[in-house]
């Protein structure tokens, strides 16, 4: 377990457990919202691609996320781990609801100092929203992957709730 695909929708958990995965086994962590976005007004990362695939030609590391469109074969490619975070709409919607709330009211600065205001509220960009629109879909895809012939060397761990996740994670 050198180079690890941490996946699961918004708000399960991914960044934290990826986070904790890589200081137990010294594998830089890296968060693919902050490799994406890279400046104010959610300013995307022009050279995205190039970036994913210098980290991904190293040999060990730990990704947050299923992977953006331009870079998501990459990851999967190269991964040797894949640790999915599969929790139901009741188990990730309330915290995606808690840390939205969160970063709107201190007004915390995210990837490339941009912030979750109020008004972000009512796009569909959000991430409520998201969650729950990509929910079934995200599922779907990842599932998808994991059955994937291509991807067939990968070590999938799927975890279908937080105290499963916790328990191995407190076996690693």
């Amino acid at each position: 377990m050198r180079r690890i695909l941490v996946v699961g929708v918004t708000g399960a958990g991914k960044s934290t457990l990826a986070r904790a995965v890589g200081r137990r086994l010294d594998v830089p962590c890296h968060e693919m919202d902050a490799l994406y976005f890279t400046g104010p007004g959610w300013a995307v990362n022009g050279e995205l691609t190039e970036t994913v695939a210098r980290l991904a030609a190293g040999p060990s590391w730990i990704v947050d996320s299923l992977g953006y469109p331009e870079v998501r074969d990459l990851l999967w490619e190269r991964a040797d781990t894949v640790l999915w975070l599969d929790y139901p709409r009741r188990v990730v919607m309330p915290r995606v609801l808690r840390r939205s709330l969160r970063r709107t009211v201190t007004r915390e600065s995210l990837f490339g100092g941009n912030r979750e205001t109020w008004a972000g509220w009512f796009s569909r960009e959000h991430p409520a929203w998201w969650a729950w629109s990509q929910h079934a879909g995200r599922r779907r895809e990842i599932e998808r992957r994991t059955r994937d012939p291509r991807f067939a060397p990968l070590r999938t761990l799927r975890f279908p709730r937080p105290g499963a996740t916790a328990e191995w994670l407190r076996s690693l």
